[in-house]
């Protein structure tokens, strides 16, 4: 019986490929997710506990829609920047207020408790899942692309030196001269702050609702299968742990392509 709290947008789009597959291989798959979605509707292979938020959906698309079209803008480093943070604390703001409904939803919270699930899986990219996962005391599995500030790496300790992995926006490869190491040093440096103003919010709230001082570092540190949706020959090389499992290809679910 698997507890699934997901991640909206494409994050969902994966991982509703997964469970699929789980429900036809007969486990029960109870999906809790806002009423305001992009992409996470009802299904007959899984039974949805929504949830109600403060926002609509026209004010969500339009804060995501401006955050994707960053992405896609050209310029220099820290002009970019400024607006992925602008945009990310925008984005923040929803999940964190979506996330706090959810926690303070006490019927929600007591079918929870009273469910008796065997595990939980969940996107790290927000939280609250992993909130969640330590309040049950469940074993948590992670099915995620990345998270902002490589947080990730932090909570598997994998291996990050700027010497040798590749930092986003550098457009670096794993092999650098001495100078290119020394950039991708510094384009690390921004990542401080992002990881405060991304995660900052979801470890005061996870402080109140678990009634103890408690960090979003410690709550990832717990999980006990990260599932990567990687693939090197596209994305930077980087080291893993054993808990670790690049599944690159379930982004290729809708293409049925040559071996």
């Amino acid at each position: 019986k698997l507890l699934v709290v997901p991640v909206d947008g494409s994050h969902w789009l994966s991982m509703r490929e997964v469970l699929d597959m789980l429900q036809q291989k007969g486990h029960e798959v109870v999906v809790v997710a806002p009423e305001v979605t992009m992409h996470i509707k009802p299904s007959e292979n899984f039974v949805m506990k929504m949830y109600a938020v403060p926002y609509t959906q026209e004010e969500m698309e339009k804060g995501f829609k401006a955050f994707f079209q960053v992405s896609f803008e050209e310029g220099l480093f820290f002009e970019r920047f400024l607006k992925v943070y602008k945009g990310m604390k925008r984005i923040t703001e929803f999940g964190v207020s979506s996330c706090e409904h959810l926690l303070q939803n006490k019927e929600l919270i007591r079918y929870l408790e009273e469910s008796k699930f065997d595990a939980i899986l969940t996107d790290p990219f927000i939280p609250c899942g992993a909130i969640l996962a330590e309040h049950l005391s469940l074993p948590s599995m992670y099915f995620l692309r990345g998270i902002p500030c490589g947080l990730d790496f932090d909570a598997t300790q994998c291996p990050k030196p700027p010497s040798y992995v590749p930092r986003v926006f550098t457009h670096l490869s794993d092999r650098m001269s001495f100078l290119q190491r020394v950039k991708n040093l510094l384009f690390d440096i921004p990542n401080v702050f992002l990881c405060d103003l991304a995660f900052q919010p979801y470890s005061k709230l996870a402080s109140e609702f678990l009634q103890r001082e408690v960090t979003v570092l410690d709550l990832l540190r717990k999980g006990s299968v990260w599932l990567l949706r990687l693939e090197f020959v596209l994305d930077y090389p980087r080291p893993l742990m054993p808990n670790i499992i690049p599944i690159g290809g379930v982004n290729c679910a809708h293409k049925e392509l040559p071996q």
